[in-house]
Parts: structure tokens; C-alpha cells; sequence
């Protein structure tokens, strides 16, 4: 039989993003569609300490509120979870590794993956370091009337943390839902306070622990240490983190500074921001949301931390705009596919995707074909891999070989970027969606008949 030459079918895009894995705003110490934490105005007499509840899971429920705050906030696909080495190691070498899977658990059956930090101690004193340390090596109080406080002098303290960092990877890197693990350093949350006064070579070695310990687990580093990223990356992909989108002095110096020293890290790891308070104080503080949301995109911003506060309504669009861009968002413009086939041919396709996003995915997800007929279904594994398609349009060949006994008649095709143990990752691109494949096309398996 003669064959038909090969067809094309274009598509359209659609009109809003879709929540997808891996990317957009995160939930705060929480998880999907929990209730939003009370709004607070910031008072400069309190030192800036109105969230200091929060700062560690599990959050006391008094801080919680119920879904009637002012405000939105948009679903999101990752929990962000910050947890104490005092509550993971409370006695030394004896680790509680039931409070990680309780979060991962919760976190699976709301269909998120987590970015975790362990952090050495918060600024309170009931989030110190462990007391175990604290009979070990001097351990610095919060100053009088200071928001942050120093961690311990002695790089012992680092060695030590870095056990439980070993420990806690051990454990648990090999878990999918545990996606991203957050590098902490020095001082209050880890985030690198006052981090020039430890030796370079007892940070490294901390760093060593992440970067051998997590080979499943993506990392990302602080900010405050640009030097120790480039050297975790010299063993392991590492993004970079910021905690204080918003801010005049991280918009206008850390940032950028940070950025121009790692201009490359984006196209192989993610780059994390958090804001400085949250939206509804940015909104009665006057701050440019405009420019914070431009500002990350042009850092090719993949997650954001609004830590779980009431967005202004006013702001849905821009919100909405911003999660249209950030991360990866994948159309799929165009499919030349085979229109009759026989079987037992060798059948050739040629994608053409849009990649409308700032970053690439950073998970090796398969991109998988369907062809299913009234008779028969069958389910072939691309060698295409996403990860390479990074901001703007891309073309994507592929082979599958159709099995010799396919019966004749009528097969849908369908696309899906997804596997047996990963999120299935979703085309912004109108059609048919059965909640794993996107319908793209139809092929005729020919009967055989001259």
C-alpha cells in the first residue's frame, strides 16, 4: 500500500498557566490548599519579629488562620519546609528521621514535592542549636534587641551539623518527593550570616556533605556565599537562593552582585527567591512589585516563597503573569507524525516545542508517545530529553518501532512528559487532556492488503 507523506498538525497555546511540578510560589511550613497564615503590618518597635512563629515546622497552631483572610494565594506544586537539627538530631547520632517522612507523606497525597532546609537554628531561643552542642561548645545567645544571631564560633559546629546533613541524605535522597535540599550555612535559618569568619576549608567540607550526600536531590546555596556555589558545582549542579525579594538593598546590590558572579547556574539548577515580609506589607510598604517580578524573571527565577500570606487580590494579574513566566512552561506548537502506517514500521515524529518560561525543567522526566487503538494500546519511552530545552523554541525528532503484530484500524497519539514514579508535567497547549497524555494526532495502521 502507498503511504501517505507525513502530516503536521499545529496547536494553540493556552490562555492561563497550569500548576506544574517543580515551579511557581510554595507553600510556607504548610501544604496545598492550607489555610493562609493571618496577615500582619509589620511594626518597626518590634524589631521586625512578627513571624518568628513561622520560621520553623511545625508552626504552632495559634499562628494558623482560616481561609476567610483577606487575599489569595496561588496553588502551588512545591512545599517549602524548614525544620531545626535540634528536632532532627536531639540527642547526638539519634535522628528523628519520622518527622522528614511525615513531611514527605503529607506532601505526597497533596501532590507536591518538597524543598527542605535544615537549619542549624533559628533567632529564638527556643529554636537554638541542639542542647547536646551546647554542653560541647560555647553557643552564642540573640543579642539584646538583635534580629539575627550568630551560630557557634568553632567549626566543630559545622562538622557536627554537617553529621546530621549526611545523615538526613542517607536516609532520604533517594525519595522523588524530596526534590530540592537547601544549603545551610552560618548564623540564623543557615542563610550565611557573618559566614567570612568560618574557615573556607571547614565550609567546604560541609559543602562535600551536600554534594556527595544528595546526587538524587537538586541543591541550591545562599546567596551570601556565591564562592561556596561555585564550588559545590564543581561536584553537583547547585542553584543559588535569596531571602529578600522586595527589599531595596537585595534588588539594587545583593542580588544583582550575586547574579553577575553566577550568570550560568539557571541553565542547570534553580534559582529560589523568598520575599522580604510578604505581598500585603510590600503592598502598604509602596514597594515596586512591578520591578520585583521583572527583576526575578531576568534571574530566571524556577520558585518563590511568599510564605504562605495573603496576597493582595489587586495584584491577581501581575501574580498571574509572573507564574506564567517563571520556571519552565512547555507548548507544544507542532507534531509531524506518519498520517498511515504499517506494521512493523519504524514510525518517525518531530516536535516542535515553545519553551515561554525563564529556566528549563531540571528533572529527567520521559517524554512518553501513546497509541492507542480500539484493539490495542501501546506506550513507547522517547529518548528525548526535556532538560534541554531551555527558554525559546526547540525541535525534538524521535523514532518508536511499531510492533509487527499492531492490528489495522485507527490509533489516537498522545504526548506526556511524565514517568511510573514522577509528576506528569503539563503541556500549556489546548486539546484533549485525560490528566496524563495530551491528544494530539490520529494514525492509520494500514491492513496489509496490496
Amino acid at each position: 500500500m502507498k503511504r501517505e507523506p507525513t502530516a503536521q498538525i499545529r496547536f494553540l497555546p493556552t490562555d492561563k498557566p497550569v500548576c506544574n511540578p517543580y515551579i511557581g510560589f510554595t507553600s510556607y511550613q504548610r501544604f496545598r490548599a492550607e489555610p493562609l497564615y493571618t496577615d500582619v503590618v509589620v511594626k518597626p518597635e518590634n524589631n521586625k519579629t512578627e513571624t518568628e512563629a513561622t520560621e520553623c515546622y511545625p508552626v504552632n497552631k495559634s499562628f494558623e488562620q482560616t481561609a476567610d483572610e483577606p487575599g489569595f494565594y496561588p496553588d502551588t506544586a512545591v512545599a517549602y519546609i524548614r525544620i531545626l537539627w535540634k528536632a532532627f538530631e536531639p540527642v547526638r547520632g539519634q535522628y528523628d528521621y519520622a518527622l522528614v517522612a511525615d513531611i514527605l507523606d503529607k506532601a505526597r497525597a497533596k501532590g507536591q514535592t518538597v524543598m527542605l532546609r535544615l537549619m542549624p537554628h533559628s533567632t529564638r531561643a527556643c529554636d537554638d542549636v541542639p542542647e547536646w552542642l551546647k554542653a560541647i561548645i560555647p553557643c552564642p545567645e540573640r543579642p539584646e534587641g538583635k534580629r539575627v544571631k550568630d551560630s557557634p564560633a568553632d567549626p566543630v559546629y559545622l562538622r557536627y551539623f554537617g553529621e546530621a546533613v549526611e545523615a538526613l541524605a542517607r536516609r532520604f535522597d533517594p525519595d522523588p518527593t524530596l526534590d530540592v535540599m537547601d544549603i545551610s550555612i552560618t548564623g540564623s535559618w543557615g542563610e550565611g550570616h557573618r559566614v567570612d569568619d568560618y574557615p573556607r576549608e571547614a565550609l567546604k567540607e560541609l559543602a562535600d556533605v551536600y554534594a556527595h550526600g544528595f546526587r538524587h536531590t537538586r541543591l541550591i546555596g545562599q546567596v551570601a556565599a556565591p564562592w561556596l556555589v561555585d564550588y559545590v558545582n564543581e561536584t553537583v549542579p547547585c542553584g543559588w537562593r535569596g531571602d529578600g525579594v522586595g527589599e531595596r538593598y537585595h534588588m539594587t546590590v545583593k542580588y544583582p552582585d550575586a547574579a553577575a558572579k553566577m550568570p550560568d547556574l539557571w541553565k542547570k539548577a534553580p534559582i529560589s527567591f523568598e520575599s522580604f515580609w510578604w505581598l500585603g506589607e510590600w503592598d502598604r510598604q509602596g514597594w515596586d512589585v512591578d520591578g520585583a517580578i521583572e527583576q526575578t524573571l531576568s534571574w530566571h527565577v524556577s520558585t518563590f516563597n511568599a510564605k504562605s500570606f495573603p496576597v493582595p487580590e489587586k495584584w491577581r494579574d501581575k501574580i498571574e503573569y509572573w507564574l506564567s513566566r517563571m520556571g519552565y512552561h512547555f507548548v507544544l506548537r507542532a507534531l509531524e507524525y506518519p498520517s498511515v502506517v504499517n506494521a512493523g514500521d519504524v514510525l518517525r515524529f518531530c516536535l516542535t516545542v515553545e519553551n515561554r518560561g525563564v529556566a528549563p525543567i531540571y528533572n529527567a522526566i520521559p517524554l512518553r508517545l501513546r497509541l492507542r487503538g480500539a484493539e490495542q494500546e501501546y506506550l513507547f519511552t522517547t529518548g528525548v530529553d526535556v532538560r534541554t530545552w531551555l527558554p525559546g523554541e526547540h525541535t525534538a525528532p524521535f523514532e518508536i518501532a511499531l510492533p509487527a503484530q499492531a492490528p489495522a484500524g485507527a490509533y489516537d497519539v498522545g504526548l506526556s512528559i511524565s514517568g511510573e514514579n514522577t509528576p506528569v508535567v503539563r503541556w500549556e497547549t489546548q486539546g484533549a487532556f485525560d490528566g496524563v497524555f495530551l491528544q494530539t494526532a490520529q494514525i492509520t495502521v494500514a491492513d496489509g492488503t496490496p
